[in-house]
């Protein structure tokens, strides 16, 4: 008692011996918990990947690196990230390769960290075009960034790729510069940019570079470094496939189109659409022609052919490389890199899509005909899988662009590639198509056969029309009996004929099948599982009067989807010049476009008419559209004739759950109704 007076009257501790436990509490703070699955618990080092400062280098003795690859994304070494392909690709081919990450594109020293390559600099925006990555399609800047350690926006700038190359140039006047992935590759030649609201350049002309590597780039990378290797000028590097270059002579260019010049492009948005519709005549790797843009002052932008798919063994190899599978030890302190987790326990399966949708980059990228891996390599990279730290026991995708296509859609394709001018499935399935899910399902039963795997799912997405236009139902039967856990979501896109046929998808009548079939299989194997559609508003095409039937097939569905999306015109897709052009470019006939961002947001409202926040817009849009029929009380409604008061929120389940009784004459919160199967 007598050294009572020392003690805390609140805990009975001494002052100073209170104050320790509060600056240890404190330094734990500062020091951020290492990732349990990352690099460092895994066990690796900075040796295991390519070096990134010159500390890096000194450690494997380098005195230069033969090419310094510079992107827009942190790097992550896994074959899902576009850039741990090329590098691992150049290395076992015995190239040196150095990455430089995200540089502050405000320092020319950032880009200088490596030194000056032997052979070149390869500049990539990273897996997304930059201005996706940072904008909506409102316009509206991105908060988060997965491609950034710790998911932080604000660590490459807009159009990534042309300041990158800029950024380099301001340094190394004589250097090669060669763009790669999927920003350059869309932008490979003129083309409509949604942000801007004009037509820009080739980015060869505006971002300092000598070439492109356009495509899926492991055979053109792999050429380019070859032929600079062997000492040949990069001016001279005009004869690989997959790559575009500049030239101000065309007296050593042959069997090539002419397009429209720049100046007539500039002038005449027809004159852009007829010049689109002949690249997309020309992305295959088998038919496809090279192609010249003139522009002023006798400058030439060359695109060659598109490259060869890969055969399966080079697939196989470029995936089989040795990747850690993680992302680099210097984002650890940040938490990783956000955008692994997405794919980090997936497999990709195949690249290539003959589905050919109009608002889809993929045939301009990927190309039509598709590739597939061996399962030898899928098992073997399934069992790395299985053996990571916080594997769960699900495998979460086996796919890619599309999971139900493992084969070319015939066998005419390679050999004569695929048809000019004409759809494989619009607008019906083509009498030469080789509709055959026995592969991917051996595939998927030998993935689930692996010791450690619990369940496999299919997220990619499916074909509907494809799997219905096989006489075989194993494939769907066993979809749901293995690789669906209550929800299959699917991308019906829309319901109007109409709008349809502008996004190159199949009917409606199409899809209610499939959903009738999906339903029906799933009754008899006794599994209550749903369908969650995919719908895309303000696409070319639709006008107030489909947005309406949008409204209501959503309205008969019985509940609100959330998986709702305006239409992104991104770089050189079909449907992105038809937003620009207003005109269909295969027909050249006028296509209706929904540009105004009013217009936008009345389309979009008209989808989630339950959103007490979307009355206005809602009935704005109804009464445009002629349907004042659809405000009342009746069943076929969508809204009631006076706005939701906030005051009937109390004592009624909460203002939110209130105002969408009083939105709509549906009893939108009613958990049985909303929990119902979405296809009816």
């Amino acid at each position: 008692m007598a050294s009572s007076h020392r003690m805390s009257k609140t805990t009975g501790a001494s002052p100073r011996k209170q104050a320790r436990p509060k600056a240890s509490a404190h330094r734990a703070q500062q020091q951020p918990q290492l990732d349990p699955t990352g690099p460092t618990a895994l066990g690796f080092t900075r040796a295991d990947f390519p070096p990134t400062t010159r500390a890096d280098m000194d450690a494997r003795g380098w005195d230069t690196c033969d090419f310094v690859y510079v992107c827009g994304d942190a790097y992550v070494d896994h074959p899902s990230f576009g850039a741990a392909i090329i590098v691992r690709l150049l290395e076992a081919h015995g190239y040196r390769v150095g990455v430089i990450a995200q540089p502050n594109w405000r320092d020319p020293v950032s880009v200088s960290v490596l030194g000056e390559p032997r052979l070149a600099f390869l500049v990539s925006a990273g897996n997304m075009d930059s201005m996706v990555n940072h904008y909506s399609v409102s316009k509206h800047r991105r908060r988060t960034d997965a491609y950034t350690p710790g998911g932080k926006a604000g660590a490459r700038p807009d159009h990534a790729a042309a300041v990158y190359g800029n950024l380099i140039r301001r340094t190394y006047k004589e250097t090669p510069i060669v763009l790669g992935g999927i920003e350059a590759s869309l932008r490979r030649l003129a083309h409509y940019d949604y942000w801007s609201d004009k037509l820009k350049r080739s980015i060869l002309l505006d971002s300092g570079a000598d070439l492109i590597s356009y495509g899926m780039g492991e055979h053109s990378i792999v050429e380019i470094a070859d032929a600079l290797a062997a000492g040949l000028p990069v001016e001279q590097i005009t004869y690989i496939d997959g790559t575009v270059y500049r030239t101000r002579s065309l007296d050593e260019v042959y069997d090539y189109t002419l397009l429209p010049s720049w100046n007539e492009l500039e002038a005449d948005k027809l004159t852009y659409a007829r010049s689109f519709a002949v690249q997309y005549d020309n992305m295959d790797p088998i038919r496809g022609g090279r192609l010249v843009e003139p522009y002023p002052h006798s400058v030439y932008v060359v695109q060659n052919p598109p490259a060869k798919p890969l055969t399966q063994a080079e697939f196989d190899t470029a995936y089989d490389l040795p990747y850690t599978r993680t992302y680099h030890p210097d984002y650890e302190a940040a938490g990783g890199v956000p955008a692994l987790a997405e794919v980090k326990m997936s497999l990709i399966s195949n690249r290539g899509c003959f589905g050919e949708c109009s608002f889809c980059a993929l045939t301009f990228h990927q190309g039509r005909i598709v590739q597939a891996r061996s399962h030898e390599s899928l098992i073997a990279e399934a069992k790395k899988i299985c053996a990571e730290p916080d594997f769960k026991g699900y495998i979460n995708d086996v796919g890619g662009p599309t999971a139900n296509f493992r084969q070319p859609a015939c066998k005419n394709q390679l050999k004569h590639g695929a048809c000019l001018r004409k759809r494989c499935l619009w607008p019906h399935v083509c009498r030469s198509m080789n509709v055959d899910h026995s592969d991917y399902v051996a595939l998927l039963r030998e993935l689930r056969a692996l010791p450690d795997v619990k369940k496999v799912f299919v997220r990619s997405g499916i074909r509907f029309d494809y799997a219905l236009a096989d006489t075989d139902d194993t494939f769907i039967r066993e979809l749901c009996e293995h690789h669906v856990s209550g929800q299959l979501k699917v991308a019906p896109e829309h319901v109007s004929d109409a709008v349809l046929s502008v996004m190159g998808k199949p009917s409606r009548a199409v899809y209610d099948r499939f959903v009738e079939k999906y339903r029906a299989v799933n009754r008899e194997l006794g599994k209550k599982q749903y369908l969650v559609p995919y719908l895309m508003s303000s696409h070319p095409g639709s006008t107030m009067k489909e947005a309406v039937e949008l409204a209501e097939y959503v309205r008969d569905m019985g509940y609100m989807p959330e998986q709702v999306q305006d239409f992104y015109p991104t770089p050189s897709t079909m449907s992105t010049c038809m937003y620009y052009t207003g005109v269909d470019p295969r027909t050249m006939k006028p296509v209706y476009v929904p540009r105004s961002a009013h217009e936008k947001a009345l389309q979009r409202a008209l989808i989630q008419y339950r959103k007490p926040e979307n009355y206005h817009l809602v009935v704005e849009a109804l009464r445009k559209a002629g349907r004042t029929d659809l405000i009342g009380y009746g069943p076929k409604c969508l809204v009631r004739p006076v706005p939701p008061s906030n005051k009937r929120a109390a004592g009624k389940g909460g203002k939110k759950k209130a105002a969408a009784r009083a939105m709509s004459p549906h009893k939108t919160g009613d958990a049985t109704r909303a929990k119902r199967d979405t296809t009816r």
